[in-house]
């Protein structure tokens, strides 16, 4: 069970050793921002592979968690955008790598559904289309919604901008994006900052993510270590 307790702080490779072959991940990050770049870069250099990759998209082939896809690390996706990688298709097409897609406003619920101990959640986005297809369609108000369902991973690499030392987190920006929620909806989290202070030091006011969730910390670039735990 997560504790809010001083976090451990780790270098890039130490948390990388985290994930396993088989292991599926969650990756912040909307096209280029909010990318953890220093984690997945040690997640290449790891050469850890058969991984399911949950991210809102697959970036571009050489950036980030794209690297993943185009260097065969990963054997499914789910994703509510992948076009500007082109491997993923192509992987896909070849039948190299599965692909799940999922209109992006449900993609984030079904992910908080993880975070939150959820069985799911009823939209209408998606009914009479080809998202239907294999899901529970239930009537009720005389209206049709689809039941989806949750999504959780063992591993999630979050992006924030600053953490104190208990984890809680400043996000900057748009680079917020899906990191708040996926630092919620994994067995282990696993986040990438510019800086870490000393706990009270944050404004509560700005603290979107709290300790509780956090497991352990890395700096960008490896600038900061153990030492301070």
């Amino acid at each position: 069970m997560k504790r809010s307790v001083i976090k451990p702080v780790v270098s890039a490779q130490e948390a990388a050793a985290r994930i396993r072959k088989g292991d599926t991940i969650m990756v912040g990050g909307f096209n280029y921002g909010g990318i953890p770049y220093t984690l997945v870069d040690a997640l290449l250099e790891a050469g850890t592979d058969g991984l399911t990759l949950i991210s809102n998209d697959t970036a571009y082939e050489n950036v980030g968690h794209g690297k993943l896809v185009s260097q065969g690390r990963v054997k499914k996706v789910i994703a509510s955008h992948v076009g500007l990688n082109k491997k993923t298709g192509e992987f896909y097409r070849n039948g190299r790598m599965e692909l799940e897609l999922s209109p992006q406003g449900t993609f984030v619920e079904r992910i908080r559904c993880g975070g939150y101990g959820l069985g799911g959640f009823l939209t209408p986005t998606g009914v009479g289309t080809v998202v239907e297809e294999g899901k529970q369609v239930i009537e009720t108000g005389g209206k049709k919604y689809l039941l989806e369902l949750p999504l959780r991973a063992d591993v999630a690499l979050v992006r924030a901008y600053k953490a104190d030392r208990m984890g809680n987190l400043v996000y900057r920006g748009t680079n917020r994006n899906f990191n708040p929620a996926m630092a919620a909806a994994a067995d282990t989290t696993i986040v990438e900052v510019d800086s870490i202070v000393e706990a009270g030091e944050l404004d509560p006011n700005h603290i979107v993510t709290q300790g509780i969730l956090v497991d352990m910390l890395v700096m960008k670039g490896d600038s900061y270590y153990a030492s301070r735990t």
